[in-house]
C-alpha cells in the first residue's frame, strides 16, 4: 500500500494525520523487506573489504587505477570486495575483484540519476536498495575493512558514520584506510588542528581510527596486519 506525494501534501494541508500515519506504518514493511533481502543475500559472502569513492571518477584517473589494483590485491589475500555497485571507483573495485577471481559484491542504490550497476559484479551478489540507511547497515555489517578513495558527500557520509560507530563503541574497531594524501591531507590537518587541538571535540586516540596512504601495497598491508592474529572469518 502506498500514498502519492499529492495525497501527502493534501493531508498536511487538511491536517488529516491518519492518512500520513497510515503511510508511515506501511513504509516500515518496505524497509523490513530490504533488511531481510540484504541479510539473506550477504550473510554467506565471507570476509570482504568495502571500497568507497566517487561515482564520477574516470577510468584514466590515478585513483581509478589505484582502486582496481587494491581490489585485485585484496582478492589475492582471500578477501572479497564490496562496492556501492555503481560506476567510477566502485566499478574499479569490482573490476579488480573480477580480475583476481575473487568475490565481487555490489550494494547498489536506486537513484533518479548517476547510478546504475556496473558489469563487474557477480550476478548473484548484486542488491539494489531504495533506502540509503539500509544500504549503509549492509556496508558496516558485512565488511572487514574500509578502503576509502576520493569521493563526494556520499563517500564522506559512509566514512564518518563508520568512524562515529567505532568511536562510540557501537561496533568493534576495524581497519579504515584513506587513499590519497593530496585529497585527504587538508581534511586530516583540520581534524587534528581544529577539531582535536583547538576545539577538543575528539580525543587523541580517535586519530588512530584510520590510516593514510598513497599506495595499493600499503593499503592492503594495513588490512592484513590488522587481521594477522586472526583467521579470515566473518565479523557477524
Amino acid at each position: 500500500m502506498s500514498i502519492s506525494e499529492d495525497k501527502i501534501i493534501k493531508a498536511f494541508k487538511e491536517k488529516d494525520w491518519n492518512e500520513i500515519h497510515t503511510h508511515d506504518t506501511w513504509q516500515i514493511f518496505k524497509i523490513m523487506s530490504e533488511f531481510v533481502l540484504g541479510f539473506e543475500k550477504l550473510g554467506s559472502i565471507g570476509p570482504c573489504v568495502s571500497i568507497f569513492g566517487s561515482a564520477r571518477t574516470k577510468p584514466d584517473s590515478k585513483y581509478f587505477i589505484l582502486a582496481e589494483d587494491i581490489a585485485y590485491r585484496l582478492t589475492q589475500h582471500g578477501y572479497g570486495v564490496i562496492t556501492g555497485g555503481g560506476p567510477g571507483i566502485m566499478e574499479a573495485g569490482n573490476m579488480g575483484a573480477k580480475k583476481g577471481n575473487g568475490k565481487s559484491v555490489g550494494i547498489n542504490i536506486d537513484l533518479p540519476f548517476e547510478q546504475s550497476a556496473n558489469l563487474f559484479i557477480d550476478s548473484d551478489k548484486l542488491i539494489t536498495f531504495k533506502h540509503f540507511f539500509v544500504r549503509k547497515v549492509m556496508f558496516q555489517k558485512y565488511a572487514q575493512g574500509f578502503i576509502v578513495l576520493p569521493g563526494g558527500f556520499g563517500t564522506f557520509d559512509e566514512l564518518f558514520e563508520a568512524l562515529t560507530l567505532i568511536q562510540t563503541e557501537k561496533i568493534g574497531k576495524f581497519p579504515i584506510v584513506l587513499v590519497g594524501t593530496d585529497y585527504w591531507g587538508g581534511l586530516l590537518d583540520w581534524i587534528k588542528n581544529v577539531m582535536l587541538k583547538e576545539e577538543k571535540n575528539i580525543s587523541e586516540k580517535d586519530m588512530d581510527m584510520f590510516f593514510l596512504t598513497d599506495t595499493a601495497e600499503e593499503a592492503v598491508e594495513y588490512i592484513n596486519k590488522f587481521y594477522s592474529k586472526y583467521l579470515l572469518s566473518p565479523n557477524f
